[in-house]
């Protein structure tokens, strides 16, 4: 059956239906999604609006969420339903194909900042290192048919990562309203579309480049005094450290500061109590140095995956904290090492700190 939308005012103890209306124009549904595309319930950023495709028609718009799967967003206007629900086939099978940095190209000529910048605006976080892992696709309409009820159901039967909304506007004296009604509660019984191409839709690692995370009760003063940078007191935390290879370019993060450096390492990690560091040509004990913190936390008889772990570091550029850079959009972790693939973080960091990336 096709879904109908009716809601009532009560009054005292009689309901009275709200008159549904016709909205001014359908392209309206366009204006609110375009201002505001938490009107599908979730939230969204939308990083396009009437796409040119490759294929003539353009894409009424094109959003991406937290997780940095992209939605499609298709307004049915006048189509028939065989006409809407070919339309955004035809833009999903076109998208899937779209990678990473197609999908940052889009947004660019959209939004009016960089799309690490604009993504964590909405999200709180700069975005995922994939975008359009996965795909959805959303007919938008004032009214739905039995129609294109069926054939949205049939297509989600067979895992088409499909769906249809409708809006209904109503009025209630000077008072208007907007209520959404989904055809499927949810999309996660859905499959994935099928990839269709293998461009990347992952930021590829130049296999130099490495972040890291210099915080907790660590004092930044005493890595970039002494030439090293730590972490440990959980496996969380100390495995990654300890994941950091010789001659990494590593670039260090003051959790809530921002970057403050840019090295190499040295070695390897090694526990503290057995770590040294190079010091004017020379290696010696880290413990033996007068540290600001006494790394009390950092004992013998502590198993592996608690004990701090320290790794040399040669410093390209090594700033105090008050200097630190940091820039909205720019790419952090909880990790204390990871592999540091964001474009848009680099390429901030090789000019902050002037440094070549390709070095």
């Amino acid at each position: 059956m096709p879904v109908e939308m009716r809601m009532w005012r009560i009054d005292g103890d009689e309901p009275k239906p709200l008159t549904t209306s016709v909205l001014p124009a359908e392209k309206d549904l366009h204006e609110f999604l375009k201002r505001d595309p938490s009107l599908l319930g979730e939230r969204l950023l939308v990083i396009g609006s009437e796409v040119i495709t490759p294929y003539g028609p353009r894409l009424d718009l094109l959003a991406i969420d937290a997780e940095g799967n992209l939605n499609l967003l298709e307004l049915k206007r006048d189509k028939t339903p065989r006409e809407v629900v070919a339309q955004v086939l035809d833009y999903g099978s076109w998208a899937s194909t779209l990678s990473r940095e197609d999908v940052i190209d889009i947004a660019t000529k959209h939004l009016d900042q960089p799309f690490e910048a604009a993504f964590e605006d909405v999200f709180g976080s700069a975005p995922p290192d994939e975008l359009n892992g996965d795909l959805r696709l959303t007919i938008v309409a004032a009214e739905l048919d039995a129609s294109s009820e069926r054939i949205v159901n049939y297509l989600r039967d067979f895992g088409v990562p499909v769906n249809a909304v409708f809006f209904s506007y109503l009025e209630d004296d000077d008072r208007r309203y907007l209520a959404r009604s989904w055809l499927a509660a949810s999309d996660e019984d859905a499959l994935a579309a099928p990839s269709l191409s293998k461009k990347s839709k992952k930021a590829q690692w130049n296999g130099i480049d490495w972040y890291v995370s210099y915080g907790g009760h660590r004092v930044w003063e005493d890595g970039r005094t002494f030439n090293f940078i730590s972490a440990g007191a959980g496996k969380f935390y100390s495995q990654t450290i300890r994941s950091l290879p010789e001659g990494a370019r590593v670039w260090v993060n003051v959790p809530g500061t921002g970057f403050v450096a840019v090295g190499r390492t040295l070695g390897p990690a090694a526990r503290f109590e057995t770590a040294e560091v190079l010091i004017n040509g020379e290696w010696t004990p880290l413990a033996d140095k007068p540290l600001a913190t006494d790394y009390a936390f950092a004992v013998a008889d502590l198993h592996d995956d608690d004990a701090e772990w320290v790794v040399p570091v040669e410093w390209l550029d090594a700033r105090p904290q008050g200097e630190a850079f940091w820039e909205k959009g720019m790419f952090a972790s909880q990790h204390s090492a990871c592999k540091l693939r964001q474009e848009f973080t680099l390429e901030r960091l090789a000019d902050h700190f002037d440094i070549d990336e390709g070095e």
